[in-house]
């Protein structure tokens, strides 16, 4: 079986970034991909979906130093649902992506626009989640944003 999400997209706000009394980082990265495509009129269109993402410790980190609002990132991750009871008592849903590779991506001005790395070096941006399968906290650090 596999879940396995991979965006391309920018950033609609700067990360909310949140420190949990255990010391573990996580940050909310809210994502906007566009899809073109032809109405019924034959008119082209284009639709914005909006991606929430979180990231966990080094990438939380991470993207909390080097994200803004408006930046291009490549993020790979799992398709994750939850549940969680808002200030009220109320019961609430959210469907997620809980990202575990992280890539800040710029247009080159010497390349005619064409997508890559943020650095000069021959080390590609991208990082990896340290522990790709540790679940996320439970109880008290299991926060909502």
């Amino acid at each position: 079986m596999v879940n396995k999400v991979t965006l391309i997209g920018n950033l609609g706000q700067d990360p909310e970034v949140r420190r949990l009394e255990s010391g573990a980082v996580v940050a909310k990265l809210v994502i906007a991909t566009n899809e073109s495509y032809k109405d019924k009129n034959d008119e082209w269109q284009q639709r914005t979906e909006w991606h929430s993402v979180v990231v966990w410790r080094g990438l939380a980190e991470r993207a909390e130093r080097d994200l803004k609002k408006g930046k291009l990132v490549y993020v790979e991750g799992k398709l994750t649902h939850r549940k969680y009871q808002d200030k009220e008592g109320n019961d609430r849903y959210i469907t997620e992506v809980v990202g575990n590779v992280l890539r800040l991506l710029e247009r080159r001005e010497n390349t005619g626009g064409s997508y890559g790395n943020n650095t000069a070096s021959a080390e590609p941006s991208m990082v990896k989640s340290p522990e790709p399968n540790t679940p996320a906290p439970s109880g008290d650090d299991d926060l909502p944003f």
